[in-house]
């Protein structure tokens, strides 16, 4: 060997996108003028220049060589030491080749670029883009995705939420995006959400997007189907309004004389009731006459028989018990100032309006299985000194299983239902009501237990300056 060789440093370090200087020192040991050609070979060698390439040396002298490590910016600058080598070729023996070997650290760094694809989605339920992640930095890329919108009106489900890409390399994330509310008609709505690519250790890298959701109906529909209600509402309310009434004359002079024609027997017949929490002093109601606008015995006074739709409370119940002869049912409907009698309704439903400050003047009610329904009205008393309302004198209307109960009354100048009593099988069956009150709302349920309290249940209002909208009876 007639070649003496030397790097200085023989490790050196160099981050991507920078350079560094390594010298090669070397001394011609043998006896005859030698021309030296250098080549530098291993995984870093595009990224080295060597300077000069070629050296010519006298026996006994010593040169310099400069190796000049550049790595780009890339994912394939591997980070982490990399070996390296310098070819040294002698003119004079070419076969006396010589090999110098370094080590050249490349220091890490960290870059990455995510974007969405497509960036804006459209959909009624769901929208499916895809989150592209490339990692740029020449380490190993380990991150978690997440998904984020201002008014957290969507949920995110993404596969997978974690990513590991080696570098250079680029990972895809499947999202599937849900509105957690659904637009039924209208126009489409615009929804930015974005993404978020966090690394442990450095801030999230956000990529945000637009799912635009549509309507599952279109708005024409919607206004199709408007029109469309309204029209039947108005022929519905036209074909009530009006529908031809039957009265029988020989009918509402017996009621004008105070003939009940389902009177019930005096010995079944409860006492009148009192005034709930009224004071001590207030006298019990007295007797009440159909012709003084209430209802007597089961079938009720004859204004009411002649203003009353054709189906009542007791065809309603006969028809529940046609279906279940074994079973309980209260059917009801309710007359309300400026529309008259609705539709009957049973068990629980409700009979009336609710928010109009519309009053009720008077109840029919009809049962099955309870044996028979008593019943009486509290109405505004015009002469009050207390603020509360009363009996006004009327007595308790009663009537068996399956026919028409009616308390309360549908003149022109009946007073507003304040409240009401109400049992069955004189007090020995459970009957439960609840009222819906003008300015207080719905007031909670009540019922008359056997062998508990007064036998019967008071429902709606003592106030003479509030009255009933609407309500609601099971047995």
């Amino acid at each position: 060997m007639s070649l003496w060789t030397s790097l200085e440093p023989a490790s050196a370090t160099v981050d991507p996108g920078g350079s560094t200087t390594v010298r090669l020192r070397l001394r011609n040991t043998g006896d005859v003028v030698d021309e030296y050609r250098f080549e530098a070979v291993g995984d870093v060698a595009p990224w080295t220049v060597v300077e000069p390439q070629t050296l010519r040396l006298y026996p006994g002298t010593t040169g310099t060589v400069e190796l000049t490590f550049a790595p780009p910016r890339t994912p394939d600058a591997t980070a982490g030491p990399n070996p390296y080598a310098v070819r040294i070729t002698p003119t004079e023996h070419p076969e006396a080749v010589t090999v110098p070997e370094g080590n050249l650290t490349i220091t890490p760094f960290t870059e990455v670029r995510a974007e969405l694809v497509p960036p804006t989605v459209k959909g009624r339920f769901r929208g499916r883009p895809k989150l592209a992640v490339d990692n740029l930095g020449n380490t190993k890329l380990t991150a978690s995705v997440s998904g984020s919108d201002n008014g957290d009106q969507l949920s995110y489900d993404l596969h997978p939420s974690n990513v590991q890409i080696e570098p250079g390399r680029a990972a895809f994330v499947k999202a599937t995006l849900k509105p957690r509310q659904i637009i039924w008609f209208g126009s489409k709505e615009e929804r930015p959400y974005k993404f978020a690519v966090q690394r442990s250790g450095v801030a999230p890298l956000d990529v945000e997007g637009t799912y635009v959701q549509r309507g599952f109906l279109p708005r024409w529909l919607a206004t199709f189907l408007g029109v469309f209600m309204a029209l039947a509402i108005t022929f519905v309310m036209l074909w009530i309004a009006y529908k031809p009434q039957v009265r029988s004359e020989a009918k509402e002079r017996l009621d004008e004389a105070g003939v009940s024609t389902l009177a019930p027997s005096a010995s079944a017949t409860p006492p009148p009731p009192p005034t709930p929490t009224a004071p001590a002093s207030t006298p019990p109601p007295a007797a009440q006459s159909p012709a003084a606008g209430g209802g007597g015995g089961g079938g009720g006074s004859e204004e009411e028989k002649k203003k009353a739709p054709e189906k009542t409370a007791a065809t309603a119940v006969q028809a529940l018990a046609a279906d279940d002869p074994g079973g309980r049912h209260i059917c009801y409907r309710v007359f309300v100032t400026g529309k008259g009698w609705t539709d009957a309704v049973c068990d629980g439903e409700t009979a009336g309006t609710v928010g109009e400050n519309k009053a009720l003047k008077a109840i029919n009610v009809a049962v099955s299985g309870a044996k028979r329904t008593g019943s009486a009205a509290f109405v505004h008393d015009p002469g009050s000194t207390n603020g509360k309302g009363d009996y006004n004198g009327k007595p308790w209307s009663f009537a068996p299983d399956g026919i028409d109960n009616y308390f309360g009354s549908t003149k022109a100048d009946a007073p507003n239902m304040l409240g009401f009593t109400i049992n069955v099988d004189d007090g020995g069956g459970s009957v439960c009501q609840t009222t819906h009150v003008r300015n207080e709302g719905w007031h909670g349920m009540g019922c008359d237990k056997p062998g508990e309290g007064e036998g019967y249940i008071f429902g709606g209002t003592l106030s003479n300056d509030l009255w009933l909208e609407a309500v609601k009876f099971t047995v």
